[in-house]
């Protein structure tokens, strides 16, 4: 059984300057929310990632290993749509019903990105939207609760919700919410 290094805390990259960094993974959106898993650095290593709760990291994060050293953290670049549109409120729109879905959206002042889905697609651009592909990091909002998942996520704060969704067939209404929340 070979050696493997091991990672068990996260400095985020706002805190990562100055830190002598000795390897680095390369990590699509997915892959970066984790709580336990093995990965491949760049130089071939495996290490063992075991955080203490599930984790979404950020390009520029440095995971931080038992014996001191650190591992970059880098976005792999992914094939998403870029949303645009001339008007900034018809951006703001197109960030709702895409929200309403529940997508993982990346907000920019000029630009919304989403994961490619020929029907989501379809949609915006019947909105108005200009859809262009892209292939760059994806760096999705963290939703409402600040875990960065949108959908199956722990709020872990006492709170249980019922969801209940109609989806119809309109493109711009069709999906309704029911939260109830009950607190233990």
């Amino acid at each position: 059984m070979t050696d493997m290094t091991i990672a068990r805390s996260v400095v985020d990259a706002e805190h990562a300057a100055g830190k002598a960094v000795g390897d680095s993974v390369l990590l699509d959106y997915e892959s970066r929310y984790l709580r336990r898993k093995v990965l491949t650095t760049a130089s071939g290593q495996k290490l063992l990632v075991d955080l203490p709760k599930a984790t979404v990291l950020k390009d520029g994060d440095l995971l931080e290993t038992e014996d001191g050293s650190f591992v970059a953290v880098a976005a792999a670049d992914e094939a998403l749509a870029e949303v645009t549109v001339a008007d900034p409120h018809a951006l703001v729109r197109l960030a709702y019903h895409l929200g309403n879905r529940h997508l993982p959206v990346q907000i920019a002042p000029d630009r919304l990105l989403i994961e490619r889905d020929h029907v989501i697609e379809e949609m915006v651009a019947k909105l108005g939207a200009t859809v262009r592909h892209v292939e760059e990091p994806f760096n999705p909002e963290g939703g409402a609760y600040g875990y960065g998942r949108t959908h199956g996520h722990d709020h872990g704060h006492g709170h249980s919700h019922e969801h209940g969704h109609d989806h119809g067939h309109s493109h711009d209404h069709g999906h309704s919410h029911h939260h109830s929340h009950s607190h233990g």
